[in-house]
């Protein structure tokens, strides 16, 4: 009889173990179908054409343009900014895992686009951080960009390299705020041409990978991304570094990429922004803390309608969906488009059409140089 119950107990125990496994589910792979009846606006293109200030087209001189453009009409697209002007070149030395073409690759993509007789896609020039720190570099790169500029380039585009990976002659990270790259943003200013730039990441990527880590799917399914312990200058040293510097430079226009990695901390941009009018901001990979805040989100929009530029970064068409429903409609929980980027829902903020035309195209056009304005009504 003891032997009996023994069996029965065992034989429970698995059973029990086998409906607990098979009810078990990774976070990854729940994705429950929503039963909420509400108002949904699928949009597949902007009410209004508008320019892409944030985004990456790295073989322009050889890539089919003809089809780019195809892919763009379909999002109501007119104009592109393409911030890798330079693309991309490994080179040997400090800083040259991620160094840039030269002024000719710039000019070969530029008499490209020109042969479509249309300037629907534009180009900001890049720095080569090679040598940093040697006799002539800050020389040396004020003249290149002078040189891009006379060739076609409309901005500068400064990657988030700078603060986190580049060194200079000492071995020591680049200051972003460092009074060797003065002259550069200077002469931007001269050159009335915008610096867009992506300084730090999330600031999620310096804490800790556990439960409490908002971006923790993210930083798990992309261990790369994650800086905790990693020996870096803090996500707080990265961005006094650039306040500082768009603080040092009042006469040159800045656009910090991906609202400055402020868009869940709008009072802390709100400041920024009342304190420093030379900056603006472009919301590229970051719609989806916009979406999940809509109340505050579009009084943020509403005060700086003026000084908020539309950008996605990563070219992927089917995403450009998720912005246009933020910006365009009132819609209510609806997923974003990339669950490791942002596993809450959405929600839009209804812009007006006044506000919806700035931030489509009419700041673009007043920031950026050399846009063609018959591109774009009114």
């Amino acid at each position: 009889m003891k032997n009996t119950c023994v069996s029965l107990l065992l034989l429970l125990n698995g059973l029990c173990a086998c409906t607990q496994s098979s009810q078990h589910m990774d976070f990854e792979k729940y994705e429950p179908k929503s039963t909420l009846v509400v108002p949904q606006h699928i949009l597949t293109h902007a009410k209004f054409p508008f320019v892409d200030v944030h985004n990456h087209q790295w073989e322009v001189p050889s890539q089919d343009l003809a089809q780019l453009f195809r892919d763009m009409d379909g999002l109501n697209m007119k104009v592109m900014i393409n911030l890798s002007g330079k693309s991309y070149k490994e080179t040997i030395g400090r800083n040259g895992g991620f160094d840039v073409q030269g002024n000719e690759y710039l000019v070969r993509s530029i008499q490209h686009v020109a042969g479509t007789k249309t300037k629907r896609l534009m180009f900001f020039t890049n720095i080569s951080f090679v040598g940093f720190g040697e006799k002539g570099w800050t020389e040396k790169a004020v003249k290149e960009l002078e040189k891009d500029v006379q060739s076609g380039a409309c901005g500068l585009k400064i990657y988030k390299d700078l603060g986190i990976s580049f060194k200079d002659e000492n071995d020591q990270f680049i200051k972003i705020d460092d009074p060797r790259l003065d002259a550069i943003w200077e002469k931007c200013g001269e050159l009335h041409i915008p610096v867009l730039i992506h300084s730090a990441d999330p600031k999620s990527f310096w804490d800790p990978v556990d439960e409490k880590n908002e971006r923790w799917l993210e930083v798990t399914t992309h261990p790369d991304r994650s800086y905790y312990k990693k020996n870096l200058p803090s996500w707080e040293t990265l961005i006094t570094e650039q306040h500082n510097m768009f603080a040092k430079h009042p006469h040159t226009t800045f656009i910090a990429a991906h609202f400055g990695w402020l868009p869940n901390n709008l009072p802390a941009l709100d400041s920024l922004l009342t304190a420093l009018p030379n900056v603006c901001v472009e919301f590229g990979a970051i719609i989806a803390e916009i979406g999940r805040q809509p109340i505050t989100a579009k009084k943020f929009f509403e005060k700086y309608q003026d000084r908020i530029l539309f950008g996605k970064d990563s070219w992927v068409t089917s995403e450009y969906a998720t912005y246009f429903r933020v910006l365009e409609t009132t819609d209510e929980y609806f997923p974003y488009h990339k669950k490791y980027h942002a596993y809450w829902r959405m929600y839009g903020l209804g812009l007006s059409d006044e506000i919806l035309k700035k931030i489509y195209y009419k700041n673009a056009l007043r920031i950026i140089p050399g846009i063609d304005k018959t591109l774009f009504p009114d």
